[in-house]
């Protein structure tokens, strides 16, 4: 309760209007935190999901560079032949004032850049697999971002309604009713007080 504030009508009903904003905004805080922890649910299934094909991926494409390795030697030369990947673009998306990170990696049919003379179906293989873990990890990358940026936004959400839930709102309640106190206890002090002005204006009259 802000005890500094003087019990007028006026301030009864400025701070009346403040409970009012401090309501509504504990209100719109808390329909964004869930509809931020919705959001983050689904991307968190969709975050499990792409780890596990991931790793399962990475085995399977390891397992292949290996076998690649062991029969044609180190494929460092090949590897060379494939041009650096430079088609990734992020963009952004809103979410309850949350800027959602897209990335878009483009799917480019697979062509071997190297010759078919001096590798075999293993490098092929690898470099299938490869690719694939290069897309899945563009999406887990574009998921555990968005993740991390809705929690961020959920923990500021939480705490400005938890700000306004157990201190602004329960003060602005306090002061409204220690004004509306303070104004009935004068009400009834002016009520009194006009009471026996007017007991003593009667007697008066009577006396004359």
């Amino acid at each position: 309760m802000n005890t500094d504030v003087f019990p007028t009508k006026g301030n009864l009903i400025n701070t009346k209007k403040s409970l009012q904003l401090a309501t509504l905004g504990y209100d719109l805080l808390d329909r964004k935190r869930n509809i931020l922890i919705r959001e983050m649910m689904g991307l968190i299934d969709k975050a499990n999901a792409i780890r596990d094909t991931i790793d399962t991926t990475y085995r399977t494409a390891y397992g292949a560079l290996q076998r690649a390795n062991l029969t044609l030697g180190i494929c460092e030369n090949a590897a060379k032949t494939v041009p650096v990947e430079d088609s990734l673009i992020v963009s952004y998306r809103s979410v309850m004032g949350v800027e959602i990170p897209t990335v878009n990696l483009e799917k480019e049919t697979l062509q071997p850049y190297f010759g078919f003379s001096a590798t075999n179906s293993h490098l092929d293989y690898a470099y299938f697999c490869f690719n694939k873990v290069k897309l899945l990890t563009a999406d887990l990358a574009e998921i555990e971002n968005s993740v991390y940026r809705l929690a961020n936004a959920i923990k500021q959400a939480q705490s400005r309604a938890n700000a306004l839930k157990n201190i602004i709102i329960p003060n602005f309640e306090s002061t409204v009713k220690f004004i509306t106190n303070a104004l009935e206890e004068k009400e009834r002090e002016e009520f009194s007080r006009m009471k026996i002005i007017k007991s003593n204006q009667e007697t008066a009259a009577q006396q004359n």
